[in-house]
C-alpha cells in the first residue's frame, strides 16, 4: 500500500555546503511545515484505492519532491532517473536514500498522476504560508497574460495531411503484422504523401501548388477509407490470442480518435486552398497530436500555438494565481475574473492592482471601483482614461506602472528557467498539470530564496 511519507528517513549522505543545496534544504523545510500537501498528492496517487495490500511504491512525498526537481532542472524523465541516482543532494531532497532508484516509467506515471486541481491547491497552501510568514500579504497585485506553447511543429495544411497518412499507415501496418487473420484492404501511401508535401513546399506558383494539394488530399482520403474499412473488419473479428486482442483494441481506439481529426483537416484544406476561404481560428485544427491547441495572435505580430494563461503576481514575486484559458479571449474580459479570484484566495480584494494595457476599458474600471477595499487601479495604457480616474494621484499611477513591469521579468524567468515556454506533456489535462507544476516549483524557489536572504 502506498504511503504518504516515510516515518524513518532512509540512510542518506549529508548534503553539501552549496547555495543550491541550501535552497533545496529550505524548500524541504517549507514542504515539511505544510505536510497537508502530501495528503493531497496521496489522494491522486491512490486513485480512491483503500486496500492496504500490495507494494509500497513511491511515497506521496517522494513523488512531489521528484516533480519539483524535474521542473527546476528542466530535465526529461530519463535524465531525472540519472540525477536521483547520481546526485546525493537530489537523493536526500527526494527522501530516496543510498542504493534506491526508480525507473523512468515509474517516475512518469507517478508525477503525471498529480491532477491540476491538486497542483492549484498546493499553490494556495504556499500562498497562505507566505501570508502567515509575512512574505506576501496580497495587498498589491500585478496581472498579465502570456502564451505557453504546445509541443508541436509549425502547422501547415500539407504537414497535417502528411501526419495523417503517416500515423494511420503506421497503425494499420502494425495491425496487419501483429493480428493474424484480420483481412482488410490497405495500401501504404507514405512515400507518395511525402513527395507531394515536399513539392508543395517548393512549388513555384499557386497553380502548381493547388495541383499537388489535390493529389495529397486524394491520398489522405484514401487512407481515411482504409481506416474505416479496418474498423468495420475489426467489429466481427475474433482475435486468436489475448495479445492480439489487446493490440487490436488499442489500434481501434487510435483510429477512432484519428478519423474525425483527419476529416476536419481535409475539410479545412479544401476550404482554404481550393475555395480560397479564410477559415476562422476556432474551426481550425493545428495538430493531430495536440488537437486542443489554440491559435493565439498577439498584437497582430506573432502567432503562437498553445494556450493563453493569465498570471497574477505579488510584490514578493510569488505567483498568486493562474488561469489557463481555452480559445483566445480578450484581456479586457479577464479583469473582473482575476480580481474575484484574488478575493477568493485572500478573503479580500487588493488595495492596489495594476494590469497590462490590454485589460483597460472604462467599464472594467467602473466595475473594479465597486470592489470593496480596492483603492487604486492602474492600466499600463490609459485607453482614454485619465490617471486621476484610475489612482488617487499621478505619483501613485507612475509607481504602480513601474510595479507592473515586474511581472514581465517574472514571466521571463518562468519561461527561461522553469519550462513555461513550451509544455512537453501530451493532452490538455496534462498541459494544465505542467503549467501548475512549473508555478508551484517557482513559488517554492522564491520562498526559499526570500527566507535565506
Amino acid at each position: 500500500m502506498r504511503k504518504t511519507r516515510i516515518q524513518q528517513l532512509p540512510l542518506a549522505e549529508a548534503t553539501t555546503d552549496h547555495p543550491k543545496a541550501k535552497e533545496l534544504a529550505k524548500i524541504s523545510e517549507i514542504l515539511d511545515d505544510n505536510s497537508s500537501i502530501y495528503d493531497m498528492v496521496l489522494q491522486d496517487l491512490a486513485g480512491g484505492c483503500t486496500n492496504d495490500a500490495g507494494a509500497y511504491g513511491m511515497t506521496a512525498e517522494q513523488v512531489l519532491r521528484a516533480a519539483i526537481i524535474k521542473q527546476m532542472e528542466g530535465c526529461s524523465y530519463r535524465a531525472l532517473t540519472f540525477h536521483l541516482a547520481d546526485s546525493r543532494v537530489f537523493g536526500w531532497f527526494c527522501r530516496i536514500g543510498i542504493g534506491r532508484t526508480f525507473k523512468k516509467s515509474t517516475l512518469q506515471r507517478c508525477i503525471r498522476s498529480i491532477s491540476e486541481t491538486t497542483w492549484e491547491k498546493i499553490n494556495m497552501v504556499l500562498v497562505g504560508y507566505a501570508n502567515e510568514q509575512g512574505i506576501e500579504k496580497g495587498r498589491k497585485a500585478r496581472v498579465d497574460c502570456t502564451v505557453v506553447e504546445s509541443n508541436i511543429h509549425a502547422p501547415s495544411d500539407s504537414s497535417l495531411l502528411l501526419d495523417i497518412v503517416r500515423v494511420a499507415a503506421r497503425i494499420l501496418d502494425r495491425v496487419k503484422n501483429e493480428v493474424p487473420g484480420l483481412v482488410f484492404s490497405f495500401s501504404d501511401h507514405q512515400r507518395r504523401a511525402k513527395r507531394r508535401a515536399l513539392g508543395i513546399m517548393n512549388a513555384k506558383n499557386s497553380k502548381e501548388r493547388e495541383k499537388l494539394y489535390r493529389d495529397l488530399v486524394l491520398v489522405t482520403e484514401k487512407t481515411i477509407g482504409y481506416g474505416e474499412r479496418f474498423l468495420r473488419a475489426a467489429q466481427s473479428f475474433q482475435a486468436p490470442s489475448l495479445e492480439a486482442h489487446a493490440q487490436l483494441a488499442r489500434s481501434c481506439e487510435q483510429i477512432r480518435e484519428l478519423l474525425p481529426l483527419a476529416r476536419q483537416v481535409v475539410c479545412q484544406t479544401r476550404r482554404r486552398v481550393f475555395e480560397g476561404e479564410s477559415v476562422p481560428a476556432p474551426d481550425k485544427i493545428v495538430s493531430i497530436f495536440e488537437p486542443h491547441t489554440d491559435i493565439i495572435r498577439k498584437d497582430r505580430r506573432d502567432t503562437y500555438y498553445g494556450h493563453k494563461i493569465c498570471i497574477s503576481g505579488g510584490a514578493s514575486n510569488l505567483i498568486l494565481d493562474c488561469v489557463i484559458l481555452e480559445g483566445n479571449p480578450a484581456d479586457s474580459e479577464l479583469t473582473e475574473q482575476m480580481l474575484d479570484r484574488h478575493a477568493n484566495i485572500y478573503g479580500t480584494y487588493p488595495l492596489k492592482v495594476c494590469f497590462d494595457g490590454g485589460f483597460a476599458s472604462r467599464s472594467n474600471l467602473e466595475r473594479a471601483r465597486e470592489k470593496e477595499g480596492l483603492k487604486d487601479i492602474c492600466f499600463s495604457k490609459r485607453r482614454g482614461l485619465t490617471e486621476e480616474e484610475m489612482c488617487r494621484s499621478r505619483w501613485v499611477y507612475k509607481q504602480l506602472r513601474k510595479f507592473r513591469a515586474g511581472i514581465e521579468s517574472g514571466i521571463s524567468w518562468l519561461k527561461r528557467c522553469l519550462g513555461l515556454d513550451r509544455c512537453t506533456w501530451k493532452g490538455f489535462a496534462a498541459f494544465k498539470r505542467y503549467v501548475w507544476s512549473s508555478i508551484v516549483s517557482a513559488n517554492l524557489l522564491t520562498l526559499a530564496r526570500t527566507q535565506l536572504a
